[in-house]
Formats: structure tokens, sequence, C-alpha cells
């Protein structure tokens, strides 16, 4: 079974189904949830989770069946995708969206072109609003973990633990 059309598929109906409003993000009082301030926070959540973006992003959540408290989630992974691409690893998001401002991850995410595995064409057809709310879920989370691994160059055989991707000949 294809991973990408049942990711896609996912995807999709939380797209059509989530129908937020357009919010500016409110500081959230000293103990309060960022969800209960911004019900952005509660609908990226809900697209992160359903999005399969842990699958990936988040080491042991697949493992665990998603079993995982957020305090760990999107912190990377140091699972390799090996591929005619070179080898590729999940980004710790949490600190990449902690490095952008909402407009230049709108910006960004809008016209995201990356390496195999990510499925980065289903970010770029997100309406603004989804990606707005992802950005406020993830950057809720606060900054936790350490950066990804490197990309590693074609041909060069990373260290385990990775996937191998063959590609059919023809």
């Amino acid at each position: 079974m294809r991973p990408f059309p049942i990711l896609l598929l996912a995807l999709t109906t939380a797209i059509a189904a989530s129908g937020c409003q357009d919010s500016a993000a409110a500081p959230a009082a000293p103990g309060t949830p960022a969800a209960a301030v911004d019900p952005l926070v509660a609908e990226g959540e809900y697209l992160v989770r359903i999005g399969g973006c842990n699958d990936c992003h988040t080491a042991g959540y697949v493992e665990r069946a998603g079993e995982m408290p957020q305090a760990e989630w999107l912190t990377g992974s140091p699972l390799g995708y090996s591929g005619p691409w070179g080898t590729t690893y999940p980004t710790n998001l949490r600190l990449s969206l902690g490095a952008l401002g909402e407009s230049e991850w709108l910006t960004y995410s809008a016209n995201l072109h990356t390496r195999p595995p990510m499925p980065d064409f289903m970010l770029r057809q997100m309406r603004e609003q989804d990606r707005r709310a992802i950005y406020r879920f993830i950057r809720s989370l606060g900054p936790a973990g350490e950066p990804a691994t490197a990309a590693l160059p074609p041909g060069q055989t990373p260290p385990p633990p990775y996937f191998g991707l063959v590609l059919p000949e023809g």
C-alpha cells in the first residue's frame, strides 16, 4: 500500500472540513493553554495529527501508535530516507518554525520544494489559513530537541537507521 495517496486523502479531508476563521494570535495569559486563546492552535494540532506530520517528524510516533505526549512531537528523527536524491532526515519542525515569523512561514510553505519523501506538494496546496494554523500550533509547543541531521548526497551510504527506497528500473 502506498502511503502518499492515503496521506493525501486524509489531508484533503481535513482541509475541506476545517473551515477555520481568520484570527490574529493573541498572547496567552500565564497558565492559559494557547488553544484557549487562539482557536487556530487547536486547528493546527488537528491538521498535524491527521496530516501525518508526526509519522516522520516525531521519532517513535508510528511505533507507539501515536501514543506519545505532545512535548515529544515534531522534534525530528534520526531515521534517514535514502534514494536516488541522496539521504534526507525529517526536520525538527519546532526549531525550524521557531526561527521563522508567521509571514515568512506562509511564504516559505506556499513555495516549498524539498526532496523525498516529504509530500511538499500537499503543503503548497493547503489553504493559507491551514498553514497558519499549523504554524501557530507548532510554535505553541515551544523549541525542543536538536537540529536534524544534514542531508547526504546521492551515492553516499548513510549510517543506520535508514530506509532504502529503491525505484524500479525502466
